[in-house]
């Protein structure tokens, strides 16, 4: 991470990728696709991941767990981000490297995963007020459908919350299937700050899900 964090105007969320060619069911009967890219956002800086091995200072009084009704009490100045804790795994490598965008994605090393990485600022683009509204928002940005669709078909999940292997952190996720392959895409926005980060684990074969609840236990979101 280099230079202090200085808060900005925040920017409209703009996503440059359509979706992928052929539609694909999600649960809750909304059919839509995994996009191809991440979003493109204007940002102060660049937001890197932060590795869970190296402390991180906390600013301020940031909640201590992140339910979707904490949220209203996270001071506006917070930056939240990524922690990496798959930089040190040999399960896993980069397969493509931060896109200068807040995205970057892991795969499996023998190929059968990858997780998606994104974080960045999308105020704009967000209900206001309300963290479970505004992240089916962002999943609706994503999936590029409707906010409705994606709340008759999202449930409630949760990443970790400072370190590994807790689940403070509210989020609303999709799952999906088609032809023996399996997806989770899940999401938070911080309508306080106007941060959001999203997650999405696309594999071939059934193990989405609990691929999805491992990736979630070594990298939790970190607010500072």
């Amino acid at each position: 991470m280099t230079g202090p964090y200085v808060p900005s105007p925040l920017t409209r969320l703009a996503f440059v990728a359509a979706a992928v060619a052929s539609a694909v069911p999600l649960s809750g009967c909304m059919a839509t696709g995994i996009p191809d890219a991440e979003p493109s956002v204007s940002a102060p800086e660049t937001i890197t991941p932060v590795p869970t091995d190296e402390p991180v200072e906390v600013v301020g009084d940031v909640p201590t767990t992140l339910s979707f009704e904490d949220g209203a009490a996270l001071p506006s100045a917070t930056r939240i981000e990524w922690g990496d804790g798959l930089m040190a795994d040999d399960d896993w490598e980069i397969v493509a490297p931060d896109d200068g965008h807040g995205g970057w994605t892991y795969g499996r090393v023998d190929g059968t995963c990858t997780a998606r990485f994104w974080q960045g600022y999308a105020a704009d683009a967000l209900a206001q007020g309300d963290d479970r509204a505004s992240s089916d928002d962002l999943l609706a940005a994503i999936l590029q459908t409707d906010a409705a669709s994606v709340t008759a078909a999202a449930a409630d999940g949760a990443f970790s919350y400072q370190v590994g292997g807790n689940t403070d952190v509210a989020h609303r996720q999709v799952t999906g299937d088609q032809d023996g392959r399996t997806w989770v895409i899940a999401a938070r926005s911080f309508t306080n700050s106007g941060a959001g980060v999203h997650l999405i684990v696309d594999c071939a074969g059934p193990d989405a899900s609990s691929v999805m609840t491992e990736v979630i236990d070594s990298n939790p979101i970190i607010a500072h």
